[in-house]
């Protein structure tokens, strides 16, 4: 089983306009998408749809808590959560015809009764792996993603802010940063395919077996020992990029639990992405049939 740990989730509020936006004018729209959201769930949701065993967790609250537990319910994605006072987040995407613009909200503050509660989730359900995923919350900090990576014997993997990244200090099975934040996490400028491997080399030093890092247009590569493979991005319409670097994770994931090689689950990796930007919000497409998208994807040595 892969359990999912989303510190910060959200509802994702997907708003599509038909004109970009301008200072005091007033757009109106019919089309608009309410998901649950947060890298955790995202990557659970993904799993789930390639088939793969996994449990959602983190801490929900409020109103927006209440109605993401229910669409995690109504989807009938495997969940548990700890429950705390302060309200849940609402991120807003706004989709128009030339740009694409976000709204993260903060988030609120976790104490140290939920942490206790969710290692004791983690502790009871006893994973092979376990995925901490996305913003911290105030209250949360890389002291309490070490103390979940050492409370058993699961691998753990990460998917954090590069500042997060640089500061973790206990081991870890693999790190899924994009380009931004793999330059973040080792002062690096990553510009290029070869530069992004350097980086990922260097990061793969401080602690982490693999690094898995999506680099947009130019596909995703992954780290580990001495080998770095790099796989292209499909040429295919995006339209949302909403939910892709998880996307890119969760077929990394499920591929390594069907026991692939690198090769092979960034192959996965890469096709599941693709199937997730040919939609709008974090919806999970058709997977059933990704196979088909990854034979399309190439894999070469670097």
């Amino acid at each position: 089983m892969i359990v999912t740990v989303t510190p910060n989730p959200a509802v994702d509020y997907t708003v599509t306009l038909a004109a970009e936006p301008a200072p005091g004018e007033v757009l109106r729209t019919d089309r608009t998408r309410y998901d649950a959201g947060g890298k955790g769930i995202n990557v659970s949701k993904y799993l789930d749809a390639l088939g793969r065993e996994t449990l959602a967790t983190g801490f929900l609250g409020g109103f927006v808590g209440e109605h993401l537990e229910t669409q995690l319910a109504s989807a009938g994605l495997p969940a548990s959560f700890v429950d705390i006072d302060e309200t849940t987040r609402l991120n807003t995407t706004l989709l128009a015809p030339d740009a694409e613009y976000k709204i993260n909200q903060t988030g609120p503050t976790i104490d140290a009764a939920a942490i206790e509660s969710l290692l004791g989730t983690l502790c009871e359900r006893d994973p092979e792996t376990v995925l901490v995923a996305g913003s911290l919350p105030p209250g949360i900090d890389t002291a309490t993603v070490d103390r979940i990576a050492t409370a058993g014997e699961w691998k753990t993997v990460v998917d954090l802010g590069g500042d997060v990244l640089g500061e973790l200090s206990a081991g870890y099975a693999l790190c899924k940063p994009n380009r931004v934040e793999l330059e973040e996490a080792t002062g690096r400028s990553v510009d290029s395919v070869d530069s992004a491997i350097a980086a990922a080399r260097s990061l793969r030093d401080r602690g982490f077996e693999r690094v898995v890092a999506s680099l947009g247009s130019e596909g995703a590569i992954l780290v580990s020992d001495d080998r770095a493979v790099h796989a292209p991005a499909l040429d295919v319409e995006v339209v949302d990029t909403v939910g892709a670097g998880d996307a890119l994770l969760s077929g990394v994931l499920g591929g390594f639990a069907r026991g692939e090689t690198d090769e092979e689950a960034l192959r996965t990796g890469v096709a599941v992405a693709t199937r997730v930007v040919g939609v709008s919000g974090t919806r999970v497409p058709s997977l059933g049939d990704v196979r088909e998208t990854r034979e399309r994807v190439s894999v070469v040595p670097r």
